[in-house]
């Protein structure tokens, strides 16, 4: 995109609000400054470098970057930008007026060679924080969340957003559906209950939730996967094998994945699985064989 205040070509970015997740303002500001909504796919290298804040200090410059899908969107540019244009890699190249812009484009085209750049989310969400077991004397089943579990839940409306989720399955269990239900009704999707992913119907069978994520990766439609935390291990045990560990990104690939795994998630965290291909087993697709988990990001309340 161009901008006349500063003339220079550039990718679409802007600044996060109070508060803000980062993967929500990328997708936000690049609909406010080209027009076009997006889904946002992997992760790609960031940016940091020096400028000079408004009170003429130094300060470091720190920018976020996705791989992202056009869903949908007018295109009319209203705000700050005058041209936005479509280019092969090469014009790209040279287009761009900043050098670390490039490492970017560059990452877009080792992606794309690799079979990696199409990719579809798989976000795996525990519940939010609910009501402590000793205060609740009903079926647990029905504890619902707290009220920071409730801001939590508001919170995620736009995460889920910015990639673009279209199906949810969740534990049937009342903390599990007030966690989802707010992206839910923004959304109008209706979510799919699972026995297997609660923690009753996962200690009556086990194998269930590992069905569930199964079933997932065949589907490859956007999804979020919302459970409680004595469920999370038998759901990372399906996902650690699909780690695609031969790119350059493959250190903080499994770093970021095992962190997540040792930790169980916190309550209310969305961990973003970018996963390219489907299926596993005889139905594997990908350029290699089936699934693969490509990058993930966690989204921490």
């Amino acid at each position: 995109m161009h901008r006349p205040r500063y003339d220079d070509w550039s990718w679409p970015k802007g600044k996060l609000d109070p508060g803000e997740d980062w993967s929500a303002a990328a997708a936000r500001e690049t609909e406010e400054e080209t027009g076009l909504q997006v889904r946002l796919g992997r992760p790609l290298p960031g940016a940091h470098y020096l400028m000079l804040t408004k009170s003429g200090e130094q300060g470091e410059k720190v920018v976020r970057y996705w791989a992202s899908t056009v869903t949908g969107g007018h295109g009319r540019l209203e705000n700050e930008i005058d041209a936005v244009d479509w280019l092969d890699v090469a014009e790209a190249d040279v287009r761009l007026d900043y050098s670390h812009d490039r490492d970017q484009l560059r990452a877009l085209v080792r992606a794309h060679t690799e079979g990696t750049l199409d990719t579809w989310p798989l976000v795996i969400v525990r519940h939010a924080k609910a009501l402590a077991r000793s205060d609740w004397s009903d079926d647990d089943q029905l504890r619902p969340l707290d009220e920071r579990g409730r801001e939590r839940a508001d919170a995620l409306i736009p995460v889920l957003t910015a990639y673009g989720i279209t199906d949810i399955v969740t534990s049937p269990s009342l903390r599990c559906l007030d966690t989802i239900s707010p992206y839910a009704v923004w959304s109008g999707i209706a979510p799919r209950t699972r026995k297997g992913l609660s923690e009753e119907g996962h200690e009556a069978a086990p194998e269930k939730a590992a069905e569930h994520v199964a079933r997932a990766l065949e589907r490859g439609e956007p999804m979020a996967l919302c459970t409680h935390g004595p469920v999370l291990p038998a759901v990372m045990d399906v996902l650690s094998p699909l780690l695609e560990l031969g790119g350059p990104d493959s250190v903080e690939l499994l770093e970021r994945f095992v962190e997540a795994r040792d930790e169980n998630l916190a309550k209310g965290e969305a961990l973003v699985c970018h996963v390219a291909g489907t299926g596993l087993g005889k139905e594997r697709h990908g350029k290699n064989g089936g699934a693969r988990i490509v990058a993930v990001e966690r989204h921490l309340p």
